[in-house]
């Protein structure tokens, strides 16, 4: 199987509703976030055509729309969070999640928008977000 993956780094601020630490607080993370997707036929052949899976330009387009462009320099936070707090940030400040907004549920918010956008012969493989230089969350097929 070969895959190709797409980094991209953005920067966003979240706080974690009644987390007993100081992540209930409002910080902010520089994220990366790496993009892996495969053909959806399995093959160890060469690839026909051009030669390639998906255009890193395509990809890019892709996670920069549905996911990037949405979230970066913004304020994720949860509903419970919002209705319990006075929050004086704008609609295009903030985003409001169903969940608290953990790496691990960012990463499953980048994975509903990126995997629906993808064309019909590609699949998401793979997803790994850092939250810190020695931590991350990770999701594969």
């Amino acid at each position: 199987m070969i895959s190709i993956t797409k980094i991209f780094r953005f920067e966003t601020a979240h706080a974690i509703h009644q987390y007993k630490g100081s992540c209930k607080n409002i910080h902010g993370h520089s994220y990366e976030l790496h993009v892996t997707v495969k053909e959806k036929e399995l093959n160890d052949d060469y690839v026909d055509g051009l030669g390639i899976i998906l255009d890193f330009k395509e990809l890019k387009n892709i996670v920069q729309e549905k996911v990037v462009n949405r979230i970066d320099h913004r304020l994720l936070l949860s509903k419970e969070y919002v209705s319990a707090n006075k929050i004086p940030w704008s609609a295009e400040e903030l985003v409001v999640f169903n969940v608290e907004p953990t790496a691990e549920n960012i990463l499953i918010f980048a994975r509903d928008q990126i995997a629906p956008a993808l064309p019909p012969h590609v699949q998401l493989h793979s997803l790994k977000m850092w939250e810190t230089r020695d931590s991350y969350a990770e999701w594969s097929e």
